[in-house]
């Protein structure tokens, strides 16, 4: 037991002998458990994400051991795997160390032992034909709600046709069930809530939007939604303005508050409170493509690399860029020993916060191939569609 546990749990009685508190041990065997399963030092049998860690392998791993290496560019010595990462490590470190006397633009503070401060490029003047354009869109369209662009993403992509019912019969005709339902995503997706629509213009009741809620929209569904909407974000930019694909994504998490009641809530050291993450992969700063809900504690590299491989299956996208505050060179390691570098051009943004965090997560069998459970999101670069 660790010393704060060992505090707690052991007591002394009025006799002055030591004494196991059993409530306060079981918790502590409890978080025990919870961290060894992480790491998967201990597995349940018959589990999936907790399943034996030599499941995670392929079952000819040892026979075809030459192949596999070969496949992804690896020594079978482990000696010349270091010493290559090494030798890489030192190249570009000595390349930081030549060029941070002559950056003025890059420096290292007295924060925290010495944070690496990047001075923010200077802003370029905004384009004279820009503000024109602003101002042509402000004149035609002063008072757009979110509202009206749902309805008219809506009338130009069908995405509502994607939330039906779990059942084959539906009672209620498309006509009078689209309102319903943008009235709803429009509610839940501005947090205004379902008895702030007035829905009452189109028909419907506070009780109808309920009854349409429980029995169209589902985690499922929504993702098949948002899907469409995202394909046709793509399908629709100009070329000449956004160029020929996508193929960068930005991914970061960000800390929501939330109840003590919620399973998922921890405390978070860096932000000093009680929360949630949404762990965010973001195209071009625009547009989501991925989001996913995690825990304070959990890494932010089995997320990302999760989410890599989630947008992007067929490994068409030649940027991923992370945030994760994490040592750079064990996000080298996860790219180089899994082939992300050649699959989709990792690429770690390096902080000096390098605090060490277990990476959890199991090693995926296939490097291009997308898991039978990614139901939501698929390729999205180079003009393809997402799943």
């Amino acid at each position: 037991m660790r010393g704060l546990w060992r505090e707690a749990v052991v007591e002394t009685d009025a006799h002055g002998r030591s004494r196991v508190n059993r409530i306060t041990y079981e918790i502590c065997v409890l978080e025990a458990l919870r961290e060894q399963l992480r790491c998967k030092e201990i597995w349940v049998v018959g589990a999936n994400r907790y399943r034996n860690p030599d499941e995670d392998v392929p079952a000819d791993f040892e026979t075809q051991r030459t192949s596999y290496y070969q496949a992804l560019n690896l020594p079978l010595e482990a000696d010349r795997f270091v010493v290559g990462l090494q030798e890489k490590m030192r190249k570009a470190l000595h390349t930081f160390n030549t060029g941070l006397a002559r950056n003025s633009r890059v420096r290292i503070n007295e924060k925290a032992g010495g944070w690496i401060s990047v001075t923010p490029l200077i802003a370029q003047p905004e384009p004279t034909n820009l503000a024109a354009l602003k101002a042509e869109i402000t004149e035609a369209w002063p008072m757009t709600s979110l509202l009206d662009m749902l309805k008219e993403t809506d009338l130009r992509l069908n995405f509502t046709d994607a939330l039906r019912s779990p059942t084959a019969y539906e009672t209620l005709d498309r006509a009078i069930l689209r309102p319903r339902l943008l009235l709803c995503l429009h509610g839940i997706g501005t947090n205004a809530g379902l008895q702030r629509m007035n829905a009452a213009q189109h028909g419907a009741t506070y009780k109808d939007l309920v009854y349409v809620r429980r029995r169209y929209i589902a985690a499922d569904q929504l993702r098949r939604a948002i899907a469409i909407v995202t394909n046709g974000t793509l399908i629709a930019r100009n070329p000449a303005i956004w160029g020929e694909g996508t193929t960068a994504c930005a991914s970061d998490s960000k800390h929501f508050g939330a109840w003590d009641q919620n399973l998922t809530t921890q405390w978070h050291v860096r932000y000093g409170g009680r929360g949630i993450m949404i762990y965010w992969h973001v195209e071009r700063k625009s547009l989501c493509i991925h989001s996913q809900l995690k825990s304070p504690s959990s890494s932010e590299v089995a997320a990302m690399i999760e989410g890599s491989f989630a947008i992007a299956p067929k490994c068409q996208s030649n940027a991923s860029t992370s945030t994760a505050m994490v040592k750079a060179r064990l996000l080298s390691r996860f790219a180089i020993s899994w082939g992300l570098t050649s699959c989709r051009g990792l690429k770690p943004s390096i902080r000096s916060d390098f605090s060490d965090q277990k990476v959890d997560g199991r090693k995926p069998t296939s490097i291009c191939s997308r898991s039978s459970r990614d139901q939501s999101i698929g390729t999205w670069s180079g003009g393809s569609t997402i799943r």
